[in-house]
């Protein structure tokens, strides 16, 4: 009885057949169709005009634990295969197939015998009998949880190649990317198709190194605990687009094979260039802070002002440039009431930091012999505009560097100048100019909100010296 009653109830869904030799041991029609149904792989059951189960094969049995001896014979589902309250809408639309051309497909939960619930798909359709009516319901259903799954992991692996708001790249075992979602094509600045099978050196100008060993330690060892950021320049049809890329990374794996065969690694960032740009700047901002109060406790503890012009020198440049000059203006200082200047200004060096040689500032001794500054010098003309004036070489060969530095007589290795004015109590007492090498980036306009700072501080030293000698 594993898959209808022997009472007939086959032949109230199908024509009449009479007993047929089926072998050496006489299979007759109703064992025929029985093996047939329990030896299917779907869940098989079906229902006579009245909604009695008539029909349960072996695969039913299996998904959920009911005998045919238990499930033949019943009137309907309610409250053994199907929850009370769900019963009336399961059932009306399973025998809704009666009624219905083709086959009907629904999904919903079945209980097992053991009290759990089963998401199964089903296919249902009209049984008709000999006068063609309608004479019951067969029903096929398989469990969907896998197919579901499925359909999931396409509809995600869709969503994160179109509508994600992060980058998801798939590189392959050769480090080239084999797949890329709209939003990480825009961000390495090419088109989705354009970018496949290319060698991420063509896309980077920078990071690339990095980048690579990353994806190389994913498929060597596995994924990595955390996040990684990794810096890099893109390459853009305007120049070189430096970024900031929060990385995640996954290895990928054939699930096919029984040992895990690589095929490659699944590359999902994020950009939090502005996010790390604020918190550095943020960080600077409290270093050079600490670096003024530090320099103002230093510069407390020395007798001579001079002294303290040069603690404040030193302090400031670290983390800030590699060399510094201090230039007075010859004659004591410039009042600036109308911005009239009746003759040209001449400055003399008070401190500079040591050329060749890492070390303290030095202050520049008693001969005060005015620097021959040519015309359109940055010293002079921040002296002339009172503020802040810088100057670069940018990215000249050496040798023109070097001729750059020369010709303004700071040291040869220098290619970005700022030079800020030493004002106090309304007078223009010299310049400060602060230097960096190659290798180093340009001073920016926060470079020179710091400048004027520690200007402020070089030029009371200053004063405070001046005052002294004259007395």
């Amino acid at each position: 009885m594993s898959a209808s009653r022997r009472s007939g109830t086959t032949d109230e869904l199908g024509p009449d057949e009479p007993e047929r030799d089926g072998g050496p041991e006489g299979v007759g029609g109703s064992d025929l169709l029985a093996a047939l149904l329990d030896g299917m792989d779907a869940a098989l059951c079906a229902f006579d005009a009245d909604g009695v189960l008539t029909h349960w094969n072996r695969e039913a049995e299996r998904i959920l634990g009911w005998t045919a001896a238990e499930a033949v014979g019943r009137q309907g589902l309610a409250g053994w295969a199907v929850r009370s309250a769900d019963a009336e809408e399961v059932e009306g639309r399973l025998m809704s197939a009666m009624q219905a051309p083709g086959r009907q497909v629904n999904e919903f939960a079945l209980l097992t015998k053991d009290g759990g619930r089963v998401l199964v798909r089903t296919q249902s359709a009209a049984v008709r009998g000999p006068d063609g009516k309608p004479a019951g319901v067969y029903c096929a259903f398989s469990e969907v949880h896998a197919q579901i799954d499925l359909e999931r992991s396409i509809a995600l692996s869709e969503a994160l190649f179109e509508d994600a708001s992060w980058g998801v790249v798939l590189v392959d075992a050769d480090l080239r990317p084999a797949v890329v979602n709209s939003h990480a094509a825009r961000a390495l600045g090419t088109g989705r198709t354009s970018v496949l099978g290319r060698p991420l050196g063509e896309l980077l100008a920078q990071g690339v190194e990095e980048l690579e060993a990353a994806l190389t330690h994913v498929l060597a060892e596995g994924a990595p605990p955390a996040p990684a950021e990794i810096w890099v320049s893109v390459r853009t049809p305007e120049g070189n687009l430096r970024r900031c890329w929060r990385s995640g990374f996954l290895r990928l794996a054939s699930p096919l094979t029984e040992e895990p065969v690589p095929l490659g690694v699944g590359w999902l960032f994020q950009d939090v260039t502005e996010a790390k740009q604020i918190e550095q700047e943020a960080s600077l901002l409290r270093f050079r802070a600490q670096q003024l109060h530090r320099a103002a406790r230093a510069a407390a503890e020395c007798e001579d002002p001079r002294d303290a012009a040069t603690v404040h020198l030193d302090f400031a440049l670290a983390g800030f440039a590699d060399h510094a000059l201090v230039d007075r203006v010859v004659g004591g200082s410039l009042a600036d009431a109308d911005g009239m200047r009746t003759e040209a200004v001449r400055l003399v060096r008070v401190a500079a930091t040591p050329t060749g040689a890492p070390g303290p500032s030095l202050l520049a001794g008693a001969a005060g012999l005015p620097l021959r500054y040519g015309e359109g010098h940055p010293a002079l003309q921040s002296v002339e505009r009172v503020g802040s004036v810088r100057a670069s070489i940018g990215t000249a060969p050496p040798e023109q560097a070097r001729e750059w530095a020369r010709a303004r007589q700071w040291p040869t290795d220098a290619v970005h100048a700022l030079c800020a004015v030493l004002r106090s109590r309304g007078r223009t007492l010299g310049v400060v100019t602060f230097l960096r090498g190659a290798g180093r980036s340009q001073f920016e306009r926060p470079d020179s909100i710091y400048a004027e700072d520690v200007a402020v501080r070089i030029a009371a030293a200053l004063d405070l010296a001046g005052e002294a000698g004259e007395q």
